[in-house]
């Protein structure tokens, strides 16, 4: 997943943006000669684009996000990002199994108010 993505995810429950990103573990890929700035919200920078003074967008470009979480600071629900791919399906589909074996690997960085709503589920 590129950070990039945030600048047009919303949480699938209660459209709330932006969503906060926790990266766990991210890999620079290659160089890239020209990047497109945001529109709206920079999560490289974690700010809204207005607010920033400078970002580094090529910098930005060049980086995947192979392991992660989002989070939804209105509705509190979380979304793991997982082989690049950022897993956000309505509570109804989601794979539970998946999401413990998630859990179990990152569970040291993952923050802690996540961890409590896990365990309640």
């Amino acid at each position: 997943m590129k950070y990039r993505l945030m600048d047009i995810l919303a949480c699938p429950m209660c459209r709330n943006f932006p969503l906060k990103l926790h990266v766990f573990q991210s890999e620079s890929r290659y160089s890239v000669e020209e990047a497109t700035r945001c529109e709206l919200y920079c999560s490289y920078h974690d700010g809204l684009i207005d607010e920033l003074e400078e970002t580094r967008c090529r910098e930005c470009y060049s980086v995947e996000i192979t392991d992660g979480l989002l989070t939804c600071p209105k509705c509190g629900r979380w979304y793991a990002i997982i082989d690049e791919i950022p897993i956000m399906l309505p509570d109804n589909l989601r794979d539970r199994k998946r999401e413990s074996e998630f859990i179990n690997k990152w569970s040291g960085k993952i923050p802690p108010d996540v961890l409590k709503m896990v365990s309640r589920e």
